[in-house]
């Protein structure tokens, strides 16, 4: 099923001659907002951003793309919901797209559509409901501490494999009432699906795997509701929505929150490991404490793992930061670019874990801005200081250098993060 929506999908945009199957083969400076040197974005894009906040990228088969790098310009696309579109049929030209093969969810949907579905969503990730994971997410995380622990008698642990991975699998997973038995299968779709190294066929066919078995579980809460966000809606809403919006909805919910989080986690835990003084400071903190919201909100902007967001297509001829954009050119936000754009604020390209909390984008922004924003902050608030009280002498056991991170990803990250306790 997975091969033949994969296929099906990439026929129909081979026929307007965007074949995104080769995405892997783009030009290398088309892919430039993707890469970083370790922890920053490559030194490319603040020069292009410096020099044109919204440039064209140099796309083969005939498609106008725009990388949108600058702070404001970002901000002014992403809150433009009625002259961008981020509806899926723009991806699959003239034909328009089967329903089958629409991946679902909200970041391809534009309003009324992308407004009823974030309604259904939206009571469940409220900070009221969200309250009542506090007490599983310390669970886990303590769970996951006693794993380090025993594991560091045999050796060095990776932090990725033991730590930034479970802890918001396990979250993601209870929310949606979705079998944790599963999570090494969505771990791998997951991550699949955000790596453009292997053109984006693996891509599709991650997400067409993500689905099929995100049905079922859709259908078993059908005949019998749980206590999770698919249960509660099917309780709540059960007519408003059928079993594909549903999973679509549950498939952005667990890539979302599973994928982003863990890359958070990870290089979160990177960056202390390299700053001794913010360690200690994080160490010493509670989970509230202002010093730890300050800080993971500085982590979120300097390392903007979502490095861009879900492509735009202009509805009509329209003009953005002086340059003309037709109608149906394609807009890519450059969320890292933005966030270190010197237009919003003083030296960005610097990590100062005590900086003033910012308005960044690495949520995204507008209509679209990501919904379990509020989620992501408590499991990152509470798992920071957790770790750093639990290991204090917590340290790389490999040289910075030698850490493998990703090579072109929409999502960024790190592939092994070996420490010593």
């Amino acid at each position: 099923m997975s091969a033949w929506l994969a296929r099906r999908y990439l026929s129909r945009v081979r026929k307007k001659g965007f074949d995104l199957s080769r995405l892997g083969m783009f030009p290398d400076s088309a892919l430039m907002p993707l890469r970083r040197n370790g922890l920053d974005p490559v030194p490319e894009l603040a020069r292009l951003r410096e020099r044109e906040p919204i440039s064209k990228l140099d796309i083969p088969f005939g498609v106008n793309v725009w990388l949108v790098s600058g702070y404001e310009e970002t901000k002014a696309v992403l809150s433009d919901a009625t002259r961008f579109s981020n509806d899926f049929n723009n991806l699959v030209g003239e034909g328009g797209a089967n329903a089958d093969a629409n991946p679902g969810g909200l970041g391809f949907a534009d309003p009324p559509v992308h407004t009823r579905l974030r309604k259904l969503l939206t009571p469940e990730f409220t900070m009221r409901r969200l309250s009542r994971l506090k007490p599983g997410i310390a669970e886990i995380i303590d769970q996951r501490l006693d794993a380090i622990a025993a594991a560091s008698a045999h050796g060095p642990v990776d932090l990725v494999q033991e730590f930034a991975l479970p802890i918001p699998s396990l979250v993601i997973c209870e929310l949606l009432g979705v079998p944790y038995e599963d999570r090494d299968a969505f771990q791998h779709l997951s991550v699949a699906r955000f790596d453009l190294f292997s053109g984006a066929e693996a891509s599709f066919g991650a997400i067409s795997e993500s689905l099929e078995y995100l049905l079922g579980v859709v259908r078993k809460q059908r005949e019998n509701p749980g206590d999770g966000l698919l249960g509660m809606i099917i309780k709540e809403h059960g007519d408003e929505v059928d079993d594909r919006e549903l999973a679509g909805l549950a498939d952005g919910v667990l890539t979302g929150g599973f994928e982003t989080t863990a890359s958070m986690l990870a290089l979160g835990a990177l960056v202390l490991l390299q700053d001794q003084e913010t360690f200690k400071r994080i160490g010493g903190a509670a989970d509230d404490d202002p010093v730890v919201h300050g800080f993971v909100e500085e982590a979120l902007r300097h390392l903007t793992v979502v490095q861009a967001a879900f492509p735009r297509f202009a509805r009509e001829d329209l003009e953005i930061g002086g340059v003309r954009i037709g109608q149906g050119d394609v807009v890519v936000c450059s969320l890292s670019g933005a966030n270190r754009d010197p237009e919003f604020g003083p030296a960005l390209e610097d990590f100062d874990a005590f900086r003033s909390p910012t308005k960044h984008v690495a949520f995204g922004h507008g209509v679209h801005r990501c919904i379990g924003a509020e989620l992501a902050r408590m499991e990152l608030r509470a798992a920071y200081p957790a770790l750093v009280r639990r290991f204090p002498d917590l340290r790389l056991a490999v040289p910075a250098h030698e850490l493998e991170f990703r090579k072109v990803s929409v999502v960024y990250g790190v592939e092994s993060l070996p420490v010593l306790v």
